[in-house]
């Protein structure tokens, strides 16, 4: 009995309510304002303190070393994100026809990436021609790449280079994978001959 009671008052209370919002409209118009302030607040606080991780972001190439090649890729892809290209994706996988991590750079150049990981680093198995002509044979005419890379934080064998040189792919071996991983310029300053941008970059 106790509890009808006490349901009855509170149906009573909350019809007031509603009939005191019904006829002062301007306070829940000000209720849902304050509360998308707030949300608003709250989603430029978070994607401020993602951008100052994002800048902040640094491998020890001796870190990457010990990731499993899923979780390497995943940090190529952060990297990319880190340097201003906010579309950067893993893509690597089963039938990722020779593209491990994609993004366009605030230059509009589109990046097809392939990662080989090494667990010896330097001294495992080098990178060899035949993984470049797999990246040579779809990273343009599949995936659309301006920017063609292989990337390894291990070493590329000489026929490897050779081929890169004469096909216009560019290659980061360990060397170059750690100055670009510890530091904070883009992986487009670092290598050479990288094609001319697709449009007025904010970085130019």
């Amino acid at each position: 009995m106790l509890g009808v009671g006490a349901a009855v008052v509170l149906i009573s209370l909350i019809m007031a309510v509603l009939s005191w919002l019904a006829a002062h409209p301007w306070v829940l118009v000000l209720i849902l304002v304050l509360v998308a302030a707030v949300g608003g607040g709250r989603l430029r606080m978070r994607m401020r303190r993602e951008a100052v991780r994002a800048q902040g972001l640094r491998y020890a190439v001796e870190h990457l070393d010990g990731l499993h090649y899923n979780d390497f890729e995943f940090a190529v892809r952060d990297l990319m994100h880190r340097d201003g290209c906010s579309d950067a994706v893993k893509v690597g996988g089963r039938g990722d026809n020779g593209a491990d991590v994609k993004a366009t750079d605030p230059y509009g150049r589109r990046w097809v990436i392939q990662c080989k990981h090494r667990k010896a680093g330097w001294s495992g198995s080098a990178v060899g021609t035949p993984d470049l002509q797999v990246l040579n044979g779809t990273g343009r005419q599949v995936h659309g790449g301006d920017v063609l890379v292989m990337l390894t934080n291990g070493r590329f064998s000489g026929p490897a280079v050779e081929f890169a040189r004469s096909q216009h792919l560019h290659l980061v071996d360990r060397h170059l994978l750690g100055q670009w991983a510890s530091g904070s310029r883009p992986l487009w300053e670092l290598l050479r001959a990288v094609p001319p941008p697709r449009k007025p970059g904010s970085l130019s």
